[in-house]
């Protein structure tokens, strides 16, 4: 069914700029240290080619998200934090909006779908949040965020039509461009197109000739068919692992950039994806949820096309619950 996405009111602001990210780093680091980046023998071996890891699963969230939260809640106004703020996740998302409402003082909600990763309600649960879980998926946990607002006036946090947020998520791809300013590709999934965005904001204000390639589950790819085909799509259902991926449809923001801006998209099906999450551990001793292994799968699918090359690959987050873990390692045993 073609159609277009959810929209926010605040859907037309302006994109972010270099000078927005640089803007957000003081709101970042007043909490947290630039991520590691770092080689991998035993990765580089499999890859064969030189690659790096972003380790945003070593953030207090275990996830990139909370750079947006952190620049987000930092600057909303008075009146703003008197409403309280209220948003959808299937849990990154949400973790980020609680740690950074919690810092702030500020009252939060977060509706998730039913059935979500329990170890991420928890955390949210942890840093303060009301959580709510109502829908099948995020799409219609969305939807019910959006009527709430309506009905309650809560300061609605939409995952990705935010350019705080998004300058805010953006302070890893300048990390990873200053750290290492000629790498070839950078790998990084898409769900809501965030983390995406932000690296094709700062790549092109840089110049860089580096090519951003975006990962997503083949049973969540309402984006890759948006951004190949001649219209934006919102598919029917979404069946994947990989939470933090898995949306219905594209967002006004994130899409236009990312329409504009990105130079590829790789598809992953659910054993590739599952490869991922053990290469993480197998391969670089980490602990990846889905999203954030799939770009390790996402370089392995290119193959030779990375042979010389200098690779990125942004491990977004390593909260994958211990029920998913266990059968993704005893799959493989």
């Amino acid at each position: 069914m073609i159609e277009t996405s959810a929209t926010s009111n605040r859907a037309t602001e302006s994109w972010p700029t270099l000078q927005d990210v640089e803007a957000a780093r003081p709101r970042v680091y007043a909490v947290m240290q630039s991520s590691p980046m770092l080689r991998h023998p035993l990765l580089e071996e499999w890859l064969g080619c030189e690659a790096w890891v972003k380790h945003e699963n070593h953030n207090p969230t275990g996830a990139f998200k909370i750079r947006g939260g952190l620049n987000l809640l930092a600057q909303l106004s008075p009146e703003d934090r008197r409403r309280g703020v209220i948003s959808a996740s299937t849990g990154n998302h949400g973790q980020s909006i609680a740690f950074a409402s919690r810092m702030h003082g500020v009252r939060c909600r977060i509706v998730v779908p039913v059935g979500n990763n329990p170890d991420k309600n928890a955390a949210m649960r942890a840093y303060g949040a009301e959580v709510i879980e109502h829908g099948r998926d995020y799409d219609e946990a969305r939807i019910r965020v959006e009527q709430m607002v309506e009905d309650e006036g809560w300061r609605y946090i939409h995952s990705a039509n935010e350019p705080h947020l998004i300058a805010g998520v953006g302070t890893y791809a300048l990390e990873m461009l200053e750290q290492v300013p000629d790498l070839d590709y950078v790998f990084v999934p898409i769900g809501g197109g965030s983390g995406a965005a932000g690296c094709c904001i700062v790549r092109g204000a840089l110049g860089a000739k580096t090519k951003i390639v975006g990962v997503q589950a083949s049973g969540a790819d309402a984006f890759t068919r948006s951004w190949r085909g001649p219209a934006r799509v919102t598919a029917e259902r979404v069946n994947t692992f990989a939470e933090g991926m898995a949306t219905r449809v594209t967002f006004d923001l994130t899409f236009a950039i990312l329409e504009e801006m990105l130079d590829d998209i790789v598809l992953l099906d659910e054993p590739e994806l599952e490869e991922g999450v053990r290469a993480a551990m197998r391969l670089t001793h980490n602990v990846a949820e889905g999203s954030g292994a799939a770009p390790l799968a996402a370089a392995k699918q290119y193959g030779q096309k990375l042979a010389g090359k200098k690779v990125a690959c942004v491990m977004s987050g390593g909260n994958i619950d211990l029920k998913t873990l266990a059968r993704i390692v005893a799959s493989a045993v």
